[in-house]
């Protein structure tokens, strides 16, 4: 972040506002909303801060003559809005020096705070900013949100800090008060009170505190999400919405950081990751784990990369939740394979090329590769192999020796749908040798498929050059290959 968000309490509090124009009544304008008191210091002021005067008496006040070191003594905030740059330059320095938040319009450099624009659906607020770089997507960003917030949310907000204090004397847990709010904004008592029901609403709400302060000790839940293959804006809308009510995170290592930090800011996160050779927490007991904290009654998000049910291992942990009566939801995502697939342009099926599509996994059984069980390979189908990157080797040499040609087209995608992929295109016979060249080091999928020749002409993403990598415990890139190329 740029700059850190904060709202102020300006309530009765004084704020100095420099300039007596248009710009200046506008500023003004937002601080008496906030129950400021505001001071106009210009020579004169112009109809519209003159108008705010008149229509506030009392708490907008003016001040005559230009601004001078000391003026702002006792403001709680100050404006600038007069567009002269020696005092722009003056009451910066001196509010830094007294440490009062000041803001110098359009002046960056002179600002110690900015001004968001507001969603104002009070007391419900929401604030928007670029940091000054890009003003009218933020206005675009704003209108957007009006029309998603009807101005009955105000009412809603007002109605949920009336019951405040008796929700925390009925639920002093932390734990059952999240519920309580979440089951509230999620079902029918919200929708009531946005309907214009206000008093219907709050009987309903009072209910459902009436049941969750029946119920002590609930069981908890296990949310399986697919967090896809990096990307986060491959993630579904249902995967968003568990993620912001888990307690408890359970990720993999092929779960990009960005992705986690999706997820509840004060959940809890274990990183129960796995890599080969490493098995950091054993599977047997990430199933363990996944048990007994829903059993404890925490909701818990079981964040794996991809799809939960291929190559997740999801069935096996569902299976312990089922032994012990723990409830469960299923949430798929994007597999690796069509993510990294889609992302450097190469179709995992083609009417010409390839008319069907196997996923298979490149990793050993008990010290074992041996891919001929899945045989026999077809030339107008496309193999995809996960895990595959340190057995590659051995997957394009069996391959070749079950019959696929020398020059079979292929393909290995490093670090797929991020900033950070890389594509290498090759053949069968010199696959091996050019992931070598290019150094790649995984996560990466493998992809045998006469497709692969399409992917010059259908490659669409570009990733930065100077991309950190989305799974850093990888190590970073190799220089000398092009992001997102092939």
């Amino acid at each position: 972040m740029d700059y850190y968000p904060i709202f102020l309490d300006l309530r009765n509090r004084p704020c100095l506002v420099l300039g007596g124009g248009e710009t200046a009544a506008r500023k003004a304008e937002g601080l008496l909303k906030a129950g400021a008191e505001v001071t106009f210091l210009a020579p004169e002021l112009e109809p519209e801060a003159a108008a705010l005067k008149d229509a506030h008496p009392g708490r907008v006040h003016h001040r005559g003559g230009s601004y001078t070191p000391g003026d702002e003594a006792g403001a709680a905030l100050v404006i600038s809005a007069c567009e002269d740059d020696e005092i722009d330059r003056a009451v910066h320095a001196a509010c830094t020096e007294r440490g009062i938040p000041v803001n110098v319009v359009d002046r960056p450099a002179f600002c110690s705070y900015i001004t968001p624009a507001l969603v104002d659906r009070s007391p419900l607020l929401v604030a928007i900013s670029s940091g000054g770089a890009a003003p009218v997507l933020v206005r675009q960003i704003r209108s957007r949100l009006e029309t998603m917030l009807p101005a009955a949310y105000g009412r809603l907000v007002a109605l949920a800090g009336r019951l405040r204090d008796r929700v925390q004397q009925a639920l002093p847990a932390f734990d059952q008060r999240l519920r309580f709010w979440e089951r509230v904004f999620d079902g029918p008592a919200a929708e009531t009170v946005l309907a214009g029901r206000e008093a219907e609403g709050e009987a309903q709400m009072v209910r459902i505190l009436e049941e969750e302060a029946a119920q002590r000790s609930p069981m908890g839940e296990v949310f399986l999400v697919g967090a896809g293959p990096g990307d986060p804006d491959l993630l579904t809308f249902r995967a968003l919405r568990l993620m912001q009510r888990a307690d408890v995170v359970l990720y993999d290592r092929l779960v990009a950081p960005a992705l986690v930090e999706l997820a509840r800011k004060d959940a809890e996160r274990m990183p129960v990751g796995k890599a080969k050779n490493r098995h950091t927490v054993p599977q047997d007991e990430i199933n363990r784990r996944l048990a007994d904290l829903a059993a404890s009654g925490k909701r818990v998000l079981r964040l794996k990369g991809g799809d939960p049910f291929i190559f997740g291992r999801g069935g096996e942990e569902l299976e312990g939740l089922m032994e012990r009566g723990i409830p469960f939801q299923v949430v798929p995502g994007i597999t690796a394979a069509q993510g990294c697939a889609a992302y450097a342009g190469i179709p995992l099926t083609h009417r010409d090329y390839a008319q069907s599509c196997r996923f298979l996994t490149g990793h050993r059984q008990d010290g074992e590769l041996d891919i001929n069980v899945w045989g026999p390979f077809h030339r107008n189908e496309t193999l995809v192999f996960y895990m595959g990157l340190s057995n590659l080797p051995e997957i394009c040499r069996q391959l070749l020796e079950a019959g696929l040609p020398a020059d079979h087209p292929a393909a290995v995608v490093e670090q797929g749908t991020t900033p950070a992929q890389r594509v290498v295109t090759a053949t069968l016979a010199t696959l091996t040798d050019r992931v070598a060249a290019a150094a790649l080091k995984g996560p990466a999928l493998t992809i045998i498929s006469k497709n692969v020749q399409l992917c010059p002409s259908l490659s669409w993403y570009r990733g930065a050059d100077d991309a950190d990598p989305a799974f850093p415990d990888h190590g970073c890139l190799s220089q000398g290959v092009q992001a997102g190329s092939g």
